[in-house]
């Protein structure tokens, strides 16, 4: 018995020396409100309590869509909002927008289905706490 808790108590100094030493990660977590200035064009795609999808752009009427014509429809908005260049509607953002109340499985569809039509900018709507 007396072996043992002198090997215990070596390794006990051991990890109190060594333990300072450990240096830990850094992780840069993103913030919100970082932005100074809104992007001249935004797609929304609103999600609503019912999970009915609406798109809107540059706070026009939001017009109601489904899921399977989602993609095709914010391509075209972004064809518009970029003037016709395909580089600059491709960097048309896309935001969406959805009530706290909707299920977190109707949001990822939606911007799984966005990025596997090969939107680049797809983010989240944040309320900013006042």
């Amino acid at each position: 018995m007396v072996p043992f808790i002198d090997v215990m108590l070596v390794l006990l100094i051991i990890f109190m020396v060594t333990a300072p030493l450990i240096t830990t990660g850094v992780v840069d977590l993103p913030s919100v409100g970082k932005s100074q200035q809104r992007p001249p064009a935004v797609i929304e795609v609103i999600v609503g309590t019912d999970e009915k999808l609406r798109i809107r752009a540059d706070g026009a009427e939001p017009e109601p869509v489904v899921l399977a014509q989602l993609a095709a429809r914010v391509r075209g908005k972004q064809g518009a909002a970029g003037g016709g260049d395909a580089a600059r509607a491709a960097d048309v953002p896309v935001v969406i927008s959805a009530d706290k109340s909707v299920r977190y499985e109707s949001v990822v569809r939606v911007m799984d289905t966005l990025q596997r039509a090969g939107v680049r900018r797809v983010g989240l709507s944040v309320k900013q706490a006042s």
